[in-house]
């Protein structure tokens, strides 16, 4: 019987040593003017993961999703020292266009964000800023990535309506098609459900375990559950701070640090 278990675990093992890392953050700390709102952070990022970001409000958890697609920048306030390696290259290198990084990184925000277009005019405007003209093409970009948010079916028959006249979770998810259009390799979530009902919510979660097997996610969430539910790894944020970084269920069940414990059995936050 052993035998027959041991290389399977070898394989697990070795696929997990294997996975690269995306994101190497070594060192990072970020100042709004005076405030120190991110301090010595160190965090991988590995491929075809769900990385969750948890911890109570203002501890940095949005601060530091949008220093990876240098969001932040636009507060012109903001100094940051460190690095942020995405794929190896340092993302505050001169040489790197932020246009570029954005391709590869893309973003859904916290509320939903269509565009006052058509469906389908939302999907295809990524590609036709990247110099896509042609219909057919176009046509099949919009319908692939509407599949691959979960949305197709509910609105092909309704493609040159605006997209105002979805609903919320509809609407969310049209914005993740648009994300997915422009075919990036990580996908940033700032608390995308935290405006949705819970059926809503449901669909989306269950999109995100769909969307890993060809996207590498890091989500931010305020509800714990969902982290618990849908990541890989989880990140416990406190006063700008990375408190804990490991395995969602290690985190959930045996955390290492008293302030963690504290946190998930809701005694802060």
């Amino acid at each position: 019987m052993e035998m027959a278990i041991e290389p399977k675990n070898k394989n697990v093992e070795k696929e997990q040593k294997q996975r690269e890392i995306v994101y190497k953050t070594k060192g990072l700390n970020l100042w709004y003017g005076e405030t120190h709102a991110l301090k010595n952070i160190d965090l991988n990022i590995h491929e075809n993961e769900v990385t969750a970001i948890i911890g109570p409000s203002g501890c940095g958890k949005s601060t530091y999703i949008k220093t990876l697609n240098r969001m932040v920048e636009m507060t012109p306030i903001v100094r940051t020292s460190g690095e942020i390696e995405y794929r190896g290259r340092n993302i505050f290198d001169k040489s790197y266009r932020v246009e570029e990084l954005r391709t590869e990184v893309g973003m859904v925000f916290q509320k939903p964000n269509p565009f006052p277009k058509s469906i389908y005019d939302n999907i295809a405007y990524g590609p036709r800023i990247h110099g896509i003209r042609n219909k057919k093409v176009l046509d099949e970009i919009v319908e692939k990535s509407l599949k691959g948010a979960a949305i197709w079916d509910e609105v092909k028959d309704r493609l040159n309506q605006n997209a105002y006249g979805l609903s919320g979770g509809q609407q969310q998810r049209l914005c993740i098609a648009r994300c997915l259009a422009i075919e990036p390799d990580v996908i940033l979530m700032d608390e995308p459900t935290s405006a949705l009902d819970p059926i809503s919510t449901l669909k989306v979660e269950e999109l995100v375990q769909e969307l890993k097997k060809d996207f590498s996610i890091i989500i931010v969430t305020h509800n714990m559950q969902q982290a618990a539910r849908i990541s890989d790894k989880t990140a416990f944020f406190l006063n700008g701070e990375v408190v804990e970084f490991a395995e969602t269920d290690k985190i959930f069940s045996n955390p290492s640090d008293k302030r963690t414990e504290d946190y998930i059995t809701g005694r802060f936050g």
